[in-house]
């Protein structure tokens, strides 16, 4: 049985959760450079710079991640998709020498390269030379999960997010959100666990089936609430508690009250 303290709390981050999910659409600020955000949100124009910067976002910090769509347009003098796929077939190395120099665009570009690569080569064979079919005909969570999963070097994490932003912040059209789990980076990680959510231990998948426990209609309710307590709030080392909203209900901050207090 959840204690009261956690299905209180449980019931504060879903409602923050459907709070953002019933604004209208923003503009959003992957990178916080105006024109590389310009870019990601074009999902008109530019659908395969949002899938390209999914991919990208693994192993560095978000916005370096994001940023890469923006730095190759300006480093490959284009991100038409006609001009991409035209250099991937004839002149693969260009986009490879684009994503390494002057400077690494990622500290795997290599590997990034050949997903890069294999990204375009698909939305060509797949989805016309059009990225927005992924998500164009209205499909189910479990199907747009699946289309994201099909990308090279895409696992649930990534997919799960990929779905999540689409759907919450671009709110594109899904018959159902079952399928949008949580994504388990390092901040929904400690902040599902300080809240008491999970034991210190846990694995990736406890965390996916906690969430899906919680809330299974739409598991991926909690990603950006605690995504940005852990960016902005609970931090690794000296975490600001005093900001926090959840404080009074969240068990490490109970406790390190409580701790304060003996002293």
């Amino acid at each position: 049985m959840e204690s009261d303290r956690l299905i209180t709390l449980k019931d504060q981050l879903i409602k923050e959760g459907y709070e953002e999910l019933d604004k209208p659409p923003a503009f959003i600020e992957f990178t916080g450079v105006h024109e590389a955000d310009e870019l990601l949100n074009d999902l008109n124009n530019y659908p395969h710079a949002y899938v390209i910067g999914c991919i990208m976002d693994r192993q560095i910090k978000a916005e370096k991640a994001w940023i890469i769509p923006y730095m190759l347009k300006q480093r490959l003098g284009t991100f038409e998709f006609a001009d991409l796929a035209r250099i991937a077939e004839t002149n693969p190395e260009m986009i490879e020498h684009a994503m390494l120099h002057p400077t690494a665009l990622h500290w795997l570009s290599s590997s990034m390269y050949g997903f890069l690569i294999a990204a375009i080569e698909r939305v060509r064979s797949h989805y016309h030379d059009n990225a927005a079919e992924i998500w164009a005909d209205n499909p189910s969570s479990a199907g747009l999960v699946r289309r994201f999963l099909e990308f090279r070097g895409v696992g649930p994490k990534i997919a799960s997010m990929a779905v999540n932003i689409l759907v919450r912040e671009f709110h594109i059209g899904v018959r159902d959100r079952y399928s949008v789990d949580i994504s388990v980076d390092t901040q929904v990680k400690r902040v599902f666990t300080r809240m008491g959510f999970a034991p210190e231990d846990a694995s990736i998948e406890y965390f996916i089936f906690r969430a899906r426990e919680l809330h299974p209609e739409y598991p991926g309710i909690f990603d950006l609430a605690l995504w940005n307590l852990g960016r902005k709030v609970c931090k690794p080392k000296q975490p600001l508690c005093s900001h926090c909203k959840y404080a009074k209900l969240c068990a490490y901050a109970r406790n390190e009250e409580e701790r304060t207090s003996q002293h």
